[in-house]
Order: structure tokens, then C-alpha cells, then sequence
């Protein structure tokens, strides 16, 4: 048996090129699991695998390895940085116990430090801060630990100094064991603990002050010291500093340059002092299938009922390999389980621990671990696999909206079977990707997160899946919606093949506003039970979610509608479940016509870092985009500027704000919510 207090599930996250990867592959080498390492620019790295992360230098999927720390085995997860990708750091902070959230020294917080950041608080992770790039010109660690406080109302408590800055950066000051760290070059294994040198004794004393003061306050007898004036010990410190942390309170922050091998292995120290183990985090909460209001926890201990969650699938043409987190219990290779949430059991053939893209098979895995499963038939990402004698169902992974489609055709039509199953297997694998066919047409439409997702998608399905494709321009996703309650009937009564069907139903339309991780669309029944038998309550159930997928004006899918069935007829002998889903159908249509349905389109955050003399130019474009302009900001000598952008006034901005800057500013973008689209543009839209 493991000890559990001694495994550590972290993510490394961060904005694109924070230098995640770097990192990651540093780790890798201090840990004794690689001995030579790679670099991203040349596409060596061990997490970034795949073809077409080494040809563009990005991480696009997150990979997953295990290494010993000090008495520690550490489970780490590199996610990407680019926002088209954030589903892959959504679904691995849902799952994790702790994260390093990277920065760049010189930039402190970007726009996709905000979004991971929020993802770390919606899932309660403790996290450490790392100023990275030390070296970097421009790089200012105070400036960077601010915007963590101001930006991201965290509570950033240095633990280490730098000691020098851009090519004078040396080294750190541990505040803890108030020491210099040197570093001498090489691969970084040759460094020295030394006195703190005197031209940083008076700045360190100053900052190990307000180091005192911030732990005292996570601590009554290092309160009781502090009042006092007495020293603190080290290992009290560590103590404070980690139940802090745990607790969400505070965020210990490091520094140092991995492209330079400097302060890799303090950050690693500081992952297993003070980031938590599967025992320190409260017990997962989910619910009784059979009675949903009921809740249910599990902790994490070898001797309760197994419960998992499946987190990823990698879709493969013989088996799916799907990554699970155990929260309780034990799984065992062999064994039988249930997916609560499709009513399904399952067969466990084979586990494994996952070192990137190598596999090492395993017999049994306990809970804190996170493990690999070949062999599960009709299981996706969010589903929960339990004991089938004591069942709970986790909460489900939320992911965003798709934004962007385009249209995909086989270059040759003996390939549609081929596409189609093709594009099957990347939705089981990325919950942020769909296709769609439309009826009317027969055009096949892909669905996305942005531009770049589209296109390493299409890049797969020629390369990997060897389906060659045409693809049409990128066009935005637009949803419906209503803005007011309706109710309507449909009735069916008429032959079918020789046979009478007959169905009547009644139903009400509503607006509605789901709750984090609720879906976009809600159905109930509240029709009298000796109106309607529950087989035909659920017929009506799929035909209105097919009719609600179909839109009411456009044919784009409604979202934060509620639909209520309010009551029906049927015939002992002519009603049948295709009755009532026909039905059911009809009634939705004629509800969302008398319901006020309008357009929507997707809103983007955007932000734009430029410099100085390119920004009246950039801000005019970006007005000229129906932009609005949220806030403008100073970053060392650049502007910043945050806007809300419509994503169809979007497409081809990289090409424009080159021009606009010759070549030296940059922005990142990321969904951010539907809005109305404007009247005037609804019926340019829809084509009327």
C-alpha cells in the first residue's frame, strides 16, 4: 500500500509561452526520470509528443507523467497554453489537487493567466506562483507579483528574492532558510547555499519581515511568537506556509529562469512542502443516481466503495484509452464497474500509469492515483465509474461553447464513411469539438474553439486518420435563444405505413439560467402520470431536444431554454413512442415561435499588448470592430488593451494587427459570453 501523504496530483498551467513545457522538461531531468533533456524549439520535449506540437512549438494536448521527488511521487499534467485548448486545462484542474501557475517575469499576468486562474478557483485548487524568465529582459518580480494581487485578487507571499535581474539574475534568496542560492552554469545541478550577500541583506530582512507577518496570521502560536518578538523555526514556518496554502489563503511565490536552469529544484522542493496530497483535500461530493437531491461523499481511503471519474479520452481506431482519477476505493485490472450516469457496466481489461506517451502496465491502482484504462466501451469524458453497490454520480466537467464552424468535405466521396467515423473519434476525444450534418443541405460542419483548433483538427484527420479534406472559410457559431414564457400543443393523428398514430402533447417554454455546470438546456415533466407513462414523457424529452438543437429562426442550436411538459393524451392502441417524440417536436416549434426568439453571437475577451506609438492605431481598428474597450493599462514600456470583441469582426486580426504594428504587438483571445446580435445585422445574418 501506498502512503498517501506522500503522493502529490499537480498541473503545470499558464499563458502561452510562460514556459510550461520548459519547465516540465526540467523536472523531468532534476528528478533522475530523463537524462538528457529536450527543448521546445526543437521539438524534443517528452510531453510535447505529437507531430503537430513539435512542429509548432505549442503544447496542444496535456500529457501526464509520474517522477520521485525527495520521499514524494508526484502524478504531473503539462496542459497547453493557447485558449483554443482550454478544455484539456479545464478538465485536468477538475481533477487535480494542486497546480504551478507560471509566469513570465517581465509581463507578470496575461489574459490567459486570468482564465486559468479562475479555472483553479472554480475547482478550489491550492496553487504556488513561479516568475519565470528571471533573465528575460524587462523581467521585474515585484511588478509581476502585484498584478497577481491586483489582477487576480490572490495573496502572493514570496518565500525566495531574486537575486539580479535580466542578464544579471544569479540566483535567489530562500526567505525561509534566509540563504543565498548561487547557481554556476551548466545544467543547473551545480549551485551553492551560501550567506546572503550584503548588498541584499537589508532588502531581504525587510522582506522576511513581511514574510513573518503573513504566516502569523495562518497561525496562533507563530501569532503568539511574532507579537512577542521571538524567532520563528523553520519547520513552523513550513507548516503555516502549507496549511495556508491548502486552505486557499495564500500563494507562495518562487522565481528563477528554466530556459537557464535556475530554480527548478526549489520549485519542486516547494511542491511537496506545501502543495497538498490527496488526504488533504476534502472528500468528493457527488450524488445518489436514484435519488439526485440526495448528496454523497466518499473520501479518500483504500477501504471505501471505488469511485472514479473519467477526465480524457485519446480516441484510437481498436480501443480508447480513458484517463481516470480515482477518488475512493480500489481498482483493480479485471474487474467489473458501472457507469452510473448511461446505466452501463463495464469491463477494467487493462491499467496503466502513463509516462507521456509510454504505458507501464499496472494491476491495481488506489485512490489519489491517476491511471490510464484501455477496454471501456461506452464511456466519454465526465463520466463516473463506481462500485455498482454503492453508485455515485460526480459532477460532470463544464466545458464552453463551440464559436467557430466551417464546412468539411472528403476529397473523394469514397471517403464519407471514413470521414464521418474519423470525426467521430475526435469528439470522443475533445469535449470542445462537434460536427454537425446539415439536413437541408447534407453539408458536414465542424465546430470549434477558434481558428487554430479547426485547423490542428483538419491537420489530424489528414495526417493520423489519412481522410484528405476541403475545408470552407471559418464562420461563427451563432445560438438562439427566447425572451419569453409560451405554451403550445402538437398533435399527431394520422397513418403511418398502414398503421394509426396518434399523440397529443402540451408544453411550456421559458427562458432560464443554468447554474455553473448545469447544462444550457433543461426539461421536466410535469404532466400527470395517468396522462402520459413515463416511456412516452421520455419519447417527448428527445423529440424537443432534437426540435431545440434545430433552432427557431436560423437553424442554430438554443441555449438557456427551459421546457416543461405540462400534460398530454394518448390511445391505448395508437400511441407509440415515435408518436410522442413527433409530438413533442411539433408543440416546441409552434412554443418558440410565440416565445420571442433572437440571435446571439459570441462576445471574445481580447487582449492586446502593444507598444506605445502602435496604439491609437490598434484602438481605432479595434472600434472600427464594434469592440468595446474595457480597459487600457501600462506594462513596463507597452500599452495594454482589453477589449470585448464580436468574434465575427475577428477572423484574419493576426495578419492586420501585424500590419498595424510591424510586427511587434500581440494578443491573445478567448470566448467570454453570447450576446444579442445587433438588429440591423440579424437579417444580413440570416439571409432575408
Amino acid at each position: 500500500m501506498e502512503d498517501l501523504s506522500k503522493i502529490r496530483n499537480i498541473g503545470i498551467v499558464a499563458h502561452i509561452d510562460a514556459g510550461k513545457t520548459t519547465t516540465t522538461e526540467r523536472v523531468l531531468y532534476y528528478s533522475g526520470t530523463i537524462h538528457k533533456m529536450g527543448e521546445v524549439d526543437y521539438g524534443t520535449t517528452v510531453t510535447d509528443f505529437d507531430v503537430e506540437e513539435q512542429q509548432r512549438g505549442i503544447t496542444i494536448y496535456s500529457a501526464a507523467v509520474s517522477f520521485q521527488w525527495r520521499d514524494c511521487r508526484v502524478n504531473l499534467i503539462d496542459t497547453p497554453g493557447h485558449v483554443d485548448f482550454t478544455a484539456e486545462v479545464e478538465r485536468s484542474l477538475r481533477v487535480l489537487d494542486g497546480a504551478v501557475i507560471i509566469f513570465d517575469a517581465k509581463e507578470g499576468v496575461e489574459a490567459q493567466s486570468e482564465t486559468v486562474w479562475r479555472q483553479a478557483d472554480k475547482y478550489k485548487v491550492p496553487r504556488l506562483c513561479f516568475m519565470n524568465k528571471m533573465d528575460k529582459t524587462g523581467a521585474d518580480f515585484e511588478h509581476a507579483v502585484a498584478t497577481v494581487r491586483d489582477r487576480l485578487a490572490g495573496n502572493p507571499i514570496p518565500i525566495q528574492l531574486p537575486m539580479g535581474r535580466e542578464n544579471t539574475f544569479r540566483g535567489h534568496i530562500d526567505l525561509i532558510r534566509m540563504k543565498a542560492v548561487l547557481y554556476h552554469g551548466g545544467d543547473g545541478r551545480n549551485f551553492e547555499l551560501v550567506d546572503i550577500p550584503a548588498e541584499f541583506e537589508s532588502e531581504a530582512q525587510q522582506a522576511r519581515r513581511e514574510l513573518e507577518e503573513k504566516l502569523a496570521e495562518f497561525d496562533d502560536h507563530l501569532m503568539e511568537k511574532y507579537v512577542e518578538g521571538r524567532p520563528f523555526e523553520e519547520a513552523e514556518m513550513r507548516a503555516a506556509l502549507r496549511a495556508g496554502t491548502v486552505s486557499l489563503r495564500c500563494q507562495p511565490v518562487l522565481c528563477g529562469s528554466s530556459l537557464r536552469y535556475m530554480g527548478v529544484q526549489a520549485l519542486l522542493d516547494a511542491v511537496t512542502d506545501y502543495l497538498p496530497s490527496p488526504l488533504d483535500v476534502p472528500p468528493i461530493t457527488g450524488f445518489d443516481p436514484e435519488k439526485s437531491s440526495k448528496v454523497v461523499q466518499r473520501k479518500c481511503d483504500p477501504s471505501e466503495p471505488m469511485a472514479a471519474l473519467v477526465f480524457k479520452v485519446i480516441a484510437e481506431p481498436h480501443a480508447d484509452l480513458h484517463f481516470l482519477r480515482i477518488y475512493s476505493g480500489v481498482l483493480k485490472a479485471g474487474s467489473r464497474v458501472v457507469n452510473v450516469g448511461r446505466k452501463k457496466k463495464e469491463n477494467v481489461p487493462q491499467l496503466f500509469h502513463l509516462f507521456a506517451k509510454r504505458r507501464e502496465k499496472i494491476e491495481r491502482a488506489m485512490c489519489g492515483d491517476i491511471v490510464a484504462v484501455v477496454g471501456l466501451k461506452e464511456t466519454l469524458t465526465g463520466d463516473t465509474l463506481c462500485d455498482s453497490r454503492a453508485p455515485i454520480l460526480l459532477e460532470r466537467i463544464d466545458f464552453p461553447e463551440t464559436v467557430i464552424s466551417m464546412s468539411i468535405e472528403p476529397k473523394s466521396s469514397a471517403d464519407r464513411d471514413k470521414l464521418v467515423n474519423a470525426l467521430k473519434m475526435l469528439s470522443r476525444s475533445d469535449p470542445t469539438f462537434d460536427f454537425t450534418v446539415e439536413p437541408e443541405t447534407g453539408q458536414t460542419l465542424i465546430h470549434g474553439m477558434g481558428e487554430l483548433h479547426l485547423e490542428v483538427m483538419c491537420h489530424r484527420l489528414e495526417r493520423d486518420m489519412n481522410v484528405d479534406v476541403r475545408v470552407g472559410k471559418p464562420r461563427v457559431a451563432y445560438r438562439e435563444t427566447i425572451t419569453q414564457a409560451a405554451e403550445a400543443e402538437g398533435r399527431i393523428a394520422r397513418q403511418v405505413g398502414g398503421r394509426a398514430q396518434f399523440a397529443v402533447v402540451r408544453l411550456r417554454v421559458e427562458p432560464f439560467q443554468p447554474a455553473p455546470g448545469q447544462e444550457h438546456f433543461h426539461f421536466e415533466s410535469a404532466a400527470p402520470a395517468d396522462e402520459l407513462r413515463p416511456q412516452f414523457a421520455a419519447a417527448v424529452e428527445q423529440g424537443v431536444r432534437g426540435a431545440v438543437h434545430s433552432g427557431a429562426l436560423g437553424g442554430y442550436p438554443l441555449i438557456n431554454v427551459k421546457v416543461t411538459l405540462l400534460g398530454g393524451q394518448e390511445h391505448a392502441e395508437e400511441s407509440t413512442e415515435v408518436a410522442f417524440e413527433t409530438a413533442g417536436a411539433l408543440a416546441v416549434q409552434r412554443a418558440l415561435e410565440q416565445a420571442g426568439p433572437i440571435l446571439l453571437e459570441p462576445i471574445m475577451r481580447v487582449e492586446v499588448v502593444t507598444p506605445e506609438e502602435y496604439f491609437g492605431a490598434i484602438n481605432g481598428d479595434l472600434m472600427s470592430r464594434r469592440a468595446t474597450i474595457t480597459g487600457t493599462a501600462l506594462r513596463a514600456r507597452d500599452r495594454v488593451i482589453s477589449a470585448e470583441v464580436p468574434l465575427a469582426t475577428m477572423f484574419g486580426y493576426a495578419t492586420q494587427i501585424r500590419s498595424l504594428s510591424q510586427g511587434r504587438a500581440s494578443y491573445s483571445m478567448e470566448p467570454y459570453r453570447y450576446e444579442p446580435l445587433p438588429p440591423e445585422l440579424v437579417s444580413k445574418v440570416l439571409g432575408i
